[in-house]
């Protein structure tokens, strides 16, 4: 949480506005050694600071208008499409090329050569010129040529078993299995979503400046909630030319369950390790919103209300889970009995008499919850103060420029370090290092221990 002060902060500026705001939360804020503990981050939910929710806040907020400007597709779906959103201040644009796949072909990992679909999210319109030149590249990919007009980069494939399941039973005028949309909860998954300059896509900086991107992957969840609008589409497009007349839509309320599947997420080790600054103001930001709303002292019948409401949707929502992994499914019964004792515990007249009702229902949890359970707490205790925390979703980016301080002594730096990351040294770093010393396979086995 404490970035190593003079040489991880990149600018005086920065330092100062840093004091600032920890100073004025600091006696709520829990500490570095127990917000970043891994364990406790694996257990974190959404919050209505993630990057999703703040996008789509604004999209209400501002009134953005959605147009679909193309969608030039055969009976099969495959073709050209173009769905744009119109800000106040600009028009960003999906081009989705779709085409058919070779079974044989079909893969998830990442060497894969063909998807179902391969899209860009243009700045601005695009023309028939920029239509057609990206109609070249962008189905190769990582092997295409991009340019600063397109932001993001991605490409999907349908899952087959529901996408042919909601095509067949629309086309006969009837609705989806419920319980089969439930198990697999999307039409297509990406299997790559490239932004930040990746091929001679826009590097940040030429977007950074915008108000509808200050937040963190704003442009690139727009691409993911643009393509999911075309998954949607696209099986009623599929549904009309298979049944005609008798076909029907998917119903809105059916629908608006559909996300986005995702088959790999590789980039996220090395984002985490290289982006130090970034995953600081993510955490800072949340912490600073609990910390906020730990200190009011009388809470109001309205927000007793909107807490009591979502805890009821949590219990509903996570009584819903069902994985196959043994470990994962004794966290979700934990959890589920964590709610349980939450309820309760507000269902007692006493507990709700006393101040500071928000801070004991976290300190509740931390003496009586699972990690998931606490963390799932965390969530519910931020969801009903939007007024409180909402701006915070603002500073949830930074510059990736760092100022080091060469003259620091290695005492100093070792203090610090001790001081601010006391919970990445606690790591267990030993490995076995392979190295092959000869093509007649001769091994040389060593262990080694780094740090």
């Amino acid at each position: 949480m404490n970035f190593l002060k003079g040489h991880l902060d990149h600018s005086k500026k920065m330092k100062k506005s840093f004091s600032k705001s920890v100073s004025v939360v600091a006696e709520n804020m829990r500490s570095p050694e127990k917000v970043m503990c891994l364990s406790r981050m694996g257990s974190s939910f959404q919050t209505r600071l993630s990057f999703m929710r703040s996008l789509t806040r604004r999209i209400s907020r501002e009134k953005w208008e959605f147009e679909k400007l193309r969608f030039d597709l055969d009976e099969n779906g495959y073709g050209t499409s173009i769905f744009a959103v119109h800000l106040p201040e600009r028009t960003y644009s999906l081009i989705v090329f779709t085409n058919y796949i070779d079974p044989e072909m079909r893969t998830d990992r990442v060497v894969a050569e063909v998807w179902d679909a391969t899209f860009n999210l243009f700045d601005g319109i695009p023309s028939e010129k920029d239509i057609k030149r990206l109609a070249d590249n962008t189905p190769k990919q990582e092997a295409g040529r991009f340019s600063p007009s397109e932001l993001v980069l991605g490409r999907a494939n349908k899952s087959i078993r529901l996408f042919e399941h909601v095509a067949s039973r629309l086309s006969e005028g009837k609705q989806p299995d419920l319980e089969i949309l439930a198990d697999v909860g999307y039409l297509m998954r990406t299997t790559a979503v490239y932004g930040s300059g990746k091929f001679g896509c826009a590097d940040r900086e030429k977007i950074s400046r915008r108000p509808e991107t200050r937040g963190a992957f704003q442009v690139e969840l727009l691409t993911v909630y643009l393509f999911r609008w075309f998954t949607i589409e696209l099986v009623e497009h599929v549904a009309k030319q298979l049944g005609g007349e008798k076909s029907v839509s998917l119903n809105p309320e059916i629908s608006k369950y559909l996300g986005v599947g995702n088959a790999t997420g590789l980039g996220m080790a090395p984002f985490l390790f290289k982006h130090p600054l970034l995953i600081h103001n993510w955490v800072l930001a949340r912490e600073k919103a609990l910390s906020r709303v730990l200190a009011i002292e009388s809470y109001s019948k309205e927000s007793f209300s909107l807490f009591s409401k979502y805890l009821f949707r949590a219990i509903q929502h996570i009584a819903e889970w069902s994985v196959e992994d043994k470990v994962q499914t004794n966290r979700i019964l934990k959890t589920r009995n964590d709610l349980k004792q939450l309820s309760d515990w507000l269902a007692v007249e006493k507990n709700l008499e006393q101040p500071f009702l928000w801070e004991r229902v976290l300190r509740f949890a931390e003496r009586n919850f699972s990690l998931e359970g606490q963390e799932l707490t965390v969530s519910l205790l931020l969801e009903p103060h939007g007024e409180l925390v909402d701006d915070l979703a603002d500073d949830m980016q930074t510059s990736e420029f760092l100022e080091l301080d060469p003259s620091m002594k290695l005492a100093q730096l070792n203090k610090l370090l001790q001081k601010s990351f006391s919970w990445a040294l606690e790591i267990e770093f030993s490995i076995i290092l392979i190295v092959c010393l000869t093509p007649s396979e001769l091994h040389f086995c060593s262990k080694v221990r780094l740090g």
